[in-house]
């Protein structure tokens, strides 16, 4: 053989056999080992009554475990079938259904929403009590837009003190009684005065109820009916819904509150069900589905495939990039509890993760990730950078005093260690 050829020959088996650097998995024995020991220390103390984790690595399951019981009270353990309140983790599946409107070109969303929702008209702002007693009001300094109600800047009051004139103007119009139709439910909120101008703050509230009147509203569809024949009916989320079928009554978890003494106690039935197993005129966007564990998954992989699963396409890649991506700007300076979740922004229903924990005393994670979570401290994140999904099921309120989020993560990512002068100790 030629010199000439012995060299084509020898940089063409080089070229050919290097093979890329394989990305070193998250998910290993050790970190499986070190996530069963932390969820069932939480089970074992007493902080929580049950508890059941699912993780996938590059479309893979690598994890499942569930600790304790989905029921203490009935012996009940908690398994991959229970179902569980999964509260604000509804939020990320209403944007995706408002997002698949905008696909279609229904809306921009810089649009007013007042131009899909009139209800929403002409807003005014609380600015206080006269010496007389009544309320000063001033007009908006612009309208709301659909951005504004998918990333909390619309300026809807909450948590506003019901012996004030306005807080009991809030209680009276009652706009979020689960017997007002969403339709309903717009017509008194587009009522009341915003507590801030749009785009001033971000103040987490009834937003993404409006995003499911919205998507009512442009579709012309029932919201229920829309999620079940965009989202769940084509990812097979075939038990995640409203109302709970007599024949799976069995499958919910109970529901603990745990006391600032560290008592668990079972939130009574008739008030942690009375939404569940019927139907109600309300069908919100902000919270109110149950799923296992299993149907969520689903809609996290779906996301972290940048809108696509099992051959289905749910979302575009640029659309989910686009709700991955932060929408807050840096003059949205009061932001209420989101600085609590770590180095964040909001996206469309996400958090999104902008830059490493600033302490080790932050929840873990990647830059780029986007996740939320529900009330009875529920969880899930996509972690597109390692292709990792994770969701955690528990039901206990209040909202993760116990810091189980925390040690979850530490668990799988590992306790982050910030750089000091750009060197990790």
């Amino acid at each position: 053989m030629k010199p000439i050829f012995i060299f084509l020959f020898a940089v063409t088996c080089i070229t050919a056999c290097q093979k890329p650097a394989e990305k070193k998995a998250i998910i290993n024995e050790s970190v499986k080992s070190r996530i069963d020991s932390t969820l069932k220390s939480f089970v074992d103390s007493g902080k929580v009554a049950g508890v059941s984790a699912l993780i996938f690595e590059n479309n893979k399951e690598v994890y499942f475990n569930a600790f304790g019981m989905a029921d203490r009270e009935a012996n009940v353990p908690m398994d991959r079938s229970t179902l569980v309140r999964i509260f604000s983790m509804t939020k990320p599946v209403t944007g995706t259904a408002l997002m698949k409107l905008y696909e279609q070109g229904a809306f921009k969303l810089d649009d007013p929403l007042a131009k899909y929702a009139p209800e929403f008209e002409n807003m005014k702002v609380y600015k206080g009590m006269d010496a007389s007693g009544k309320m000063i009001l001033e007009p908006a300094k612009r309208p709301i837009t659909i951005r504004d109600i998918t990333r909390h800047t619309a300026g809807f009051a909450v948590n506003v003190d019901t012996a004030t004139v306005f807080g009991k103007l809030i209680k009276d119009t009652d706009a979020m009684n689960r017997k007002n139709t969403l339709s309903e439910m717009a017509k008194k909120l587009g009522s009341l005065p915003l507590a801030f101008h749009p785009g001033d703050q971000w103040a987490y509230g009834p937003s993404v109820d409006v995003q499911a009147f919205l998507v009512e509203r442009i579709s012309g569809k029932p919201f229920d009916t829309f999620l079940q024949e965009n989202i769940f009916d084509p990812l097979k989320m075939t038990q995640t819904r409203f109302v709970i079928p007599a024949t799976d009554t069995a499958k919910l978890a109970a529901s603990y509150r745990r006391s600032d003494e560290g008592v668990l106690t079972r939130i009574p039935d008739s008030d942690a069900d009375l939404f569940y197993f019927q139907a109600w005129p309300m069908t919100p966007g902000g919270w109110g589905l149950t799923a296992p564990i299993d149907d969520y998954n689903r809609f996290a992989q779906m996301l972290v495939n940048e809108g696509s699963l099992d051959n289905v396409t749910v979302l575009k890649p640029e659309t989910v990039k686009l709700m991955a991506t932060s929408h807050l700007s840096d003059s949205v300076t009061e932001r209420m509890w989101l600085p609590s979740k770590g180095q964040v922004g909001f996206g469309v229903d996400f958090a999104v993760r902008l830059r490493p924990p600033a302490s080790k005393d932050e929840n873990n994670g990647t830059v780029g990730e986007f996740f939320w979570d529900g009330a009875a401290s529920t969880l899930f994140w996509v972690d597109p950078t390692n292709e990792l999904t994770a969701v955690l099921f528990v039901q206990l309120m209040p909202f993760d005093r116990v810091k189980l989020h925390k040690n979850f993560r530490d668990a799988i990512y590992g306790v982050y260690e910030p750089q000091v002068s750009g060197v990790n100790p």
